[in-house]
């Protein structure tokens, strides 16, 4: 799909030109027409002309797409040495992204226990224990700090994953982890560990309830790959947007 591509696509729409044009003045000299009946076919053929004409300049546009597509893909092989290397590589993304991968890094290692502090205030006991919402926000600060990937306790945490109380007890990817917790995260070490320990944070915050949140740069540390299925029963990809579609629901 190059420039034999566009001139495929040119000598069409010339063909279909000339046969639209010879169809119309074929009706026009026509005495057996009157001049009403040949003005809306003639009409009729001019809207099909058009409609054609917009078909092809959409397939022009697309095809001048593709080859976009096609000289990036191609300038990647080049360097990499090849179209299976760039297709090996693409698909090893996706994979940790996806956290189907176990992967290997520097970054930092938090730990948290419940607090030790004996209650004299008489607030409710529940602030001295570690709830879903702080491993939450410990999470929360880890990925808006950069972290390529993050564990609880050794569970692989995904986009779907769900960090839930279940009595005294917190659920992570439906498996149940009491405290003490320990949240892993590969990235750039500097940046995880300030975002944590800057003034007012996270740390901070749980501290004012003697939670004991401890954070070190680690120079590797070792994630492994979610061992569960991934089933997505309504998430379908989208090959091309349908622009009525589109536009219906932006007027919703």
């Amino acid at each position: 799909m190059n420039k034999k591509g566009s001139i495929a696509i040119a000598i069409i729409c010339m063909l279909l030109t000339f046969m639209l044009t010879w169809q119309f003045r074929s009706v026009t000299a026509s005495g057996g027409l009157t001049n009403d009946t040949a003005r809306a076919r003639a009409d009729q053929l001019q809207g099909q002309l058009i409609s054609e004409q917009e078909k092809s300049e959409a397939l022009l546009r697309q095809l001048l797409e593709y080859q976009e597509e096609l000289k990036e893909f191609s300038a990647k092989a080049e360097k990499s040495g090849g179209y299976a290397e760039v297709l090996a590589d693409q698909l090893q993304q996706t994979m940790i992204l996806s956290g189907q991968a176990t992967v290997q890094g520097q970054g930092v290692i938090v730990k948290l226990s419940d607090s030790r502090r004996p209650n004299t205030t008489g607030v409710d006991e529940n602030n001295y224990v570690i709830h879903d919402e702080d491993l939450l926000k410990v999470v929360n600060e880890l990925r808006d700090a950069g972290a390529e990937a993050i564990a609880i306790n050794g569970e692989r945490m995904l986009a779907t994953s769900e960090v839930r109380c279940a009595g005294s007890i917190v659920s992570v990817n439906n498996k149940r982890f009491s405290a003490p917790y320990t949240v892993s995260a590969i990235g750039n070490p500097d940046q995880l560990y300030n975002a944590l320990t800057m003034r007012q944070g996270v740390v901070d915050s749980l501290a004012v309830w003697g939670i004991q949140c401890d954070v070190s740069r680690a120079p590797s540390i070792t994630i492994k790959a979610y061992e569960g299925a991934l089933d997505y029963k309504y998430a379908k990809p989208v090959k091309e947007l349908n622009t009525d579609t589109q536009t219906q629901g932006e007027e919703r």
